[in-house]
């Protein structure tokens, strides 16, 4: 620490010549010139227990004096002498000099944020998150947490402690704080945030697959966050120690994306399919259905509530349902493309229970002989549509059953490409031509010779099974 204290003294000895010489030419003045308010950075200066600040804002890239000198508005957590000590040597450097000066860059403009805060208002707040400078890799701004309780409790990623607040600069306003804030990643995130997260800390934890480690990674990831009472109605009362850790696992992981996905991404698609870090049937990724109609919502029951807390590896959404693995019932009943067949396969065909059938997930079932995994083709709305009337309930649950195949979770890289596929489903048999024309992925000749249905989507991904979309309602041989 020998190099940090010389430099701090050598900078406090410039500030005294600097202010000497200021005063020698007052004197040399007729008259006083009255000072105007001063920036973050002269507050800084004249502040003795921001000296380490003044010199990280100097040594590190970005031009940060001159930025911080500029109009504005920004609000400054500023790290006393003391709090940079301690991240020095926390972090195994000698001195200031050590850290190389990019991530030196990145750490401070982690302590901006680009607009005028007073202490009143993070109070009247409670807790949130503010947009702070810093970026992560995909050039998205990292969020910073506060909690507010009281005026004499503010407090920054849960760490840092205001000591003195609402200095005010003629471009902003300074906040004293007694740590140095690091680059939070999404664990960080969650960690920080106990009174919404502590729930999904401990399952972390507890799960298999070490993935507190994981998601600390490189990423991006996109992690939604159920909260602490998302957790608390799926445990039921059950202790989080007595739920399966490789099951937990898997539900954990059908949280995360392994990319870095904003709500507004999420949006502008309106809606879709996207592929989690859990493994579905056949070890094949987890596919997780969005819609943003009302919300932005994840497989039809769990609704974000704060969007893009962003870290160094990805963003958090915090949503207020936990995700369970899906079946294929779970996707045709979150997504309004299939509501013609969740009306087949309920209301209008009473006599048979294809909502347990195809909810199955271990074999051994009943007598019917009806074991997961399934391989649905599910028809659309428009392909229901294109029938002249929906069959009554007799045919229509044989039309059903020709659209199912047990015991296979049959994928589209598993099917002849270029050739035919041919398929025994629980009424008569198809063939999967590959590949498909007339902007089909592939075509199907269903059990009535019809060949003119065509897959228009692949590979939605369930624990019990896959569904592949089709675009025309496949008729058996009747």
């Amino acid at each position: 620490m020998k190099n940090f204290n010389y430099l701090m003294r050598f900078s406090l000895m410039m500030l005294v010549a600097f202010t000497l010489t200021s005063c020698s030419d007052d004197d040399d003045n007729t008259g006083t010139v009255p000072e105007g308010p001063k920036n973050i950075v002269e507050l800084a200066l004249e502040t003795p227990e921001l000296t380490a600040l003044v010199l990280a804002l100097q040594a590190a890239d970005g031009d940060l004096v001159n930025v911080l000198q500029g109009d504005g508005p920004f609000t400054v957590l500023a790290p006393t002498n003391a709090a940079f000590t301690a991240f020095l040597n926390a972090n195994g450097f000698d001195g200031l000099g050590d850290v190389p000066t990019d991530v030196l860059e990145q750490v401070l403009l982690n302590h901006v944020i680009m607009s005028d805060v007073k202490a009143n208002d993070l109070i009247s707040l409670g807790a949130g998150y503010a947009t702070g400078s810093a970026t992560n890799s995909e050039n998205d701004n990292i969020s910073i947490y506060f909690n507010a309780p009281s005026a004499d409790n503010v407090r920054f990623n849960d760490g840092a402690l205001v000591s003195e607040a609402d200095i005010d600069a003629s471009n902003g306003t300074i906040h004293i704080i007694d740590k140095v804030l690091g680059l939070p990643d999404v664990v960080d995130h969650a960690i920080n945030n106990p009174s919404a997260f502590s729930s999904l800390v401990a399952a972390l934890g507890a799960a298999d697959g070490n993935l507190v480690s994981a998601l600390q990674g490189e990423g991006p990831f996109t992690v939604l966050a159920p909260d602490n009472a998302a957790f608390t109605e799926f445990l039921d009362g059950t202790p989080l120690g007595s739920v399966d850790t490789a099951v937990l696992s898997q539900i954990l992981l059908n949280h995360v994306l392994s990319a870095s996905i904003k709500a507004e991404d999420l949006v502008a698609l309106e809606a879709g399919y996207n592929k989690t870090l859990a493994t579905g049937a056949g070890d094949n990724p987890m596919s997780i259905y969005f819609n943003t109609t009302e919300g932005v919502k994840f497989n039809g029951i769990s609704t974000v509530t704060q969007a893009d807390v962003v870290g160094t590896n990805g963003v958090i959404h915090a949503v207020d349902k936990v995700i369970g693995i899906p079946t294929v019932v779970t996707f045709a009943a979150a997504d309004p493309n299939f509501t013609t067949l969740v009306a087949a396969l309920t209301d209008l065909t009473p006599a048979t229970d294809f909502v347990e059938i195809l909810s199955r997930t271990e074999a051994g079932s009943p007598a019917d002989g009806i074991n997961p995994d399934f391989t649905v083709f599910a028809p659309t709305n428009d392909a229901f549509a294109k029938l002249d009337a929906v069959p009554g309930e007799t045919v229509l649950t044989q039309v059903l059953l020709h659209h199912v195949k047990s015991e296979a979770n049959i994928t589209s890289g598993m099917l002849n490409n270029p050739g035919e596929t041919m398929a025994d489903m629980l009424n008569g048999s198809i063939t999967i031509t590959l590949p498909g024309i007339n902007g089909s992925i592939a075509n199907i000749t269903d059990g009535s010779g019809n060949s003119s249905t065509g897959i228009i989507a692949v590979d939605v991904q369930a624990g019990n099974g896959v569904i592949h979309v089709v675009d025309t309602v496949l008729i058996p041989q009747l």
